[in-house]
């Protein structure tokens, strides 16, 4: 069953194929018991054309599966839910506007950097090592350069035109960079007691369909057939524990410095309109581990921070535990990066594990190096821009603007490009300023 390429896919939201194969993925993943399907799934799953009718019929019988009562972790969906916090307001973090600032360009530029790389299928490590290595690139310490002509054998990701050494001209649009803006307007118009229904009407106010991916464009197709939160996230919607939702949680952390539990009950609000069980529990971690960084004393103590606010037993929990394990015992980055490889490649590469797990090493073993952080993040492969961009929100959190390398921040000329609308070309720096504003009535009452 793991043979099936997902490229072949027609598209991954539309193709009955698709969310047929992804779906089976998904409960056995989750402990159900599925495992007498994998024959029907695996001839329907390459069949050409697609046979919709037999796949529908498949995928209710899938649906209507039952958990193995022996599976080892708890996962009560209760825990998806944002939880009530009642903490006072934290003291002002040093260098306040100055570290938020350093968030947004540190996530500008892990997603640019990784951009070229962004295919966990086609770019392994050691695949990336290979590339780098003949562009005497390795390890990385600038943006990834073009191979003229390209090595036999070797493709960079569709955005490599504007992502790559000296062709960056303002920080290129992405997915990961478009939530977290249009997160920043939804705050602004409805303030932190925003619902899940008012955020999801901005989606469709302000984003545009065919600039989703995997859950957000079912979530999206969802609420144009009627649905609301948390339907939109449940309706065939076998990416509902993927990555996406992490991708829009630093927002939620920028906004509430210091205070993980708030930030990460806004990102569970969020995540419940396209997201479920450990997809909503990575962007509760994602945006506690930056709100976290305001005020840790370092990238460990803000790891171990985020992890409170997500279930102990969760397969989330456990994963990045592990990868904490792995980082007190003093295992080698590489080892670590193998490692985790060898625990998740059961899972799809766009699953929130794998790439929260990426993303943790990164931000671990950078211990506080800008540089360092990024490029060892995409160097690990998955998802790199996804996970580069978490890792890189962090580490600028942690360090300011003032402490990231000019070289990185110098050709993003303060511009983002973005699918929002209303919002292409915007400055980083007034992204930057309007989030102070909204984060200091939390911090500062004013």
């Amino acid at each position: 069953m793991d043979s099936i390429d997902p490229a072949g896919f027609t598209h991954l939201e539309a193709d009955p194929r698709a969310l047929l194969h992804f779906e089976w993925l998904q409960r056995r993943e989750s402990g159900y018991d599925v495992d007498d399907f994998a024959e029907e799934v695996r001839d329907l799953a390459r069949a050409i054309p697609p046979r919709a009718a037999d796949c529908w019929r498949l995928l209710n019988r899938i649906e209507a599966s039952v958990r193995d009562p022996g599976w080892p972790y708890d996962e009560d969906p209760a825990d998806g839910a944002a939880r009530a916090v009642d903490t006072a307001p934290p003291a002002p973090p040093a260098r306040f506007y100055d570290r938020i600032l350093g968030g947004w360009l540190g996530r500008c530029v892990g997603s640019t950097l990784g951009k070229p790389l962004d295919n966990g299928l086609r770019w392994s490590p050691q695949r990336i090592r290979a590339y780098l290595e003949r562009a005497d690139a390795y390890p990385l310490t600038d943006y990834v350069p073009v191979l003229a002509p390209m090595p036999e054998g070797y493709e960079l990701q569709w955005g490599w035109p504007e992502s790559t050494r000296d062709r960056i001209e303002g920080c290129p649009r992405d997915d990961d960079l478009d939530y977290p803006v249009l997160g920043l307007h939804m705050l602004e118009q409805f303030g932190t007691d925003f619902t899940a229904a008012e955020a999801a009407a901005e989606w469709l106010q302000r984003l545009p369909f065919l600039q989703t991916v995997a859950a957000e464009r079912v979530a999206y197709r969802n609420l144009i057939d009627g649905a609301l939160p948390p339907a939109t996230a449940r309706r065939r919607n076998p990416y509902r524990e993927w990555a996406g939702a992490l991708s829009r949680a630093d927002i939620y952390g920028y906004v509430y410095p210091g205070d993980p539990a708030a930030a990460a009950q806004l990102a569970a609000r969020d995540a419940a309109i396209s997201h479920t069980g450990n997809g909503v529990w990575a962007a509760m971690w994602a945006a506690a581990l930056v709100a976290a960084a305001f005020t840790a004393t370092d990238a460990r103590a803000a790891a171990t921070t985020a992890l409170t606010v997500i279930p102990e037993h969760s397969r989330l929990a456990v994963a990045l535990t592990q990868v904490l394990d792995d980082h007190d015992r003093g295992v080698g980055w590489a080892q670590a990066t193998a490692t985790a490889h060898a625990r998740h490649d059961h899972y799809p590469w766009g699953h929130a594990i794998p790439i929260a797990c990426l993303a943790s090493i990164g931000i671990l073993w950078g211990a506080g190096d800008f540089t360092e952080t990024v490029g060892l993040t995409v160097q690990a492969g998955g998802a790199a821009g996804r996970t580069a961009a978490t890792a890189g929100s962090v580490c600028g959190v942690l360090l300011g603007a003032t402490a990231i390398p000019e070289h990185w921040t110098t050709p993003l000329r303060d511009r983002l490009h973005s699918a929002v609308a209303g919002y292409d070309g915007v400055r980083i720096s007034d992204l930057a300023r309007r989030t102070f504003d909204l984060s200091r009535l939390h911090v500062l009452g004013r």
